[in-house]
């Protein structure tokens, strides 16, 4: 049985939120949305945490998901920064919970290692790979929004590894992952990441 899903990936920001919408069945995953929301021409910073809320209820209601993954605020020097990026992910993930919507938070350096094998790859990296990944053209005007897309796909590359229940426990079983150790052996362990 194909399981079809739809998820929404966030990239949080009070300057600029990254979002990205994919639709996912069995193992493929397609892009159905990828975009910006430019907060830079508001003054009041409780302003911005209102049109972060609505704009996540607003691409919930329009592309119904199952599911939302967003990137968790990195750890920096700038304490005010990392303030501020992490009331952008709360106020995202309580627009995701008032609409009763199950929430998956990923490090940005597990998004990076998901998408490139490398959890050190570049915005450019990242933006690069899901365009050959996804089959879609990008003016990387706004690099927030593929790595809004990154945390979506992100997470469908997390859970399509899941074999469906097993009968005698009923419980699913998650395979141990392979490592790459070398850029050959990512090639051969995820040969669907790679566009020949």
């Amino acid at each position: 049985m194909v399981k079809e899903r739809i998820i929404l990936g966030i990239d949080p920001g009070t300057i600029v939120m990254g979002y990205g919408v994919i639709h996912c069945k069995g193992k493929e995953a397609e892009l159905l949305a990828l975009g910006v929301l430019k907060l830079d021409k508001y003054d009041d910073y409780a302003l911005k945490l209102k049109k972060i809320f609505e704009r996540t209820v607003g691409l919930i209601e329009e592309y119904k998901p199952d599911e939302m993954a967003i990137e968790a605020p990195f750890f920096g020097k700038n304490v005010q920064s990392m303030l501020k990026l992490g009331r952008a992910q709360g106020v995202a993930i309580a627009a995701a919970m008032s609409r009763e919507l199950a929430v998956n938070e990923y490090s940005p350096k597990k998004i990076k290692q998901s998408i490139t094998g490398s959890g050190n790859a570049s915005k450019e990296q990242v933006s690069s790979m899901l365009q050959r990944i996804l089959k879609f053209e990008n003016d990387n005007k706004f690099f927030d929004a593929t790595d809004g897309l990154a945390a979506a796909y992100c997470h469908f590359l997390q859970n399509k590894l899941v074999i469906p229940e097993l009968k005698s426990t009923g419980k699913s079983k998650i395979p141990a992952k392979k490592k790459a150790s070398s850029w050959e052996s990512f090639v051969s362990v995820n040969p669907s990441r790679v566009k020949k």
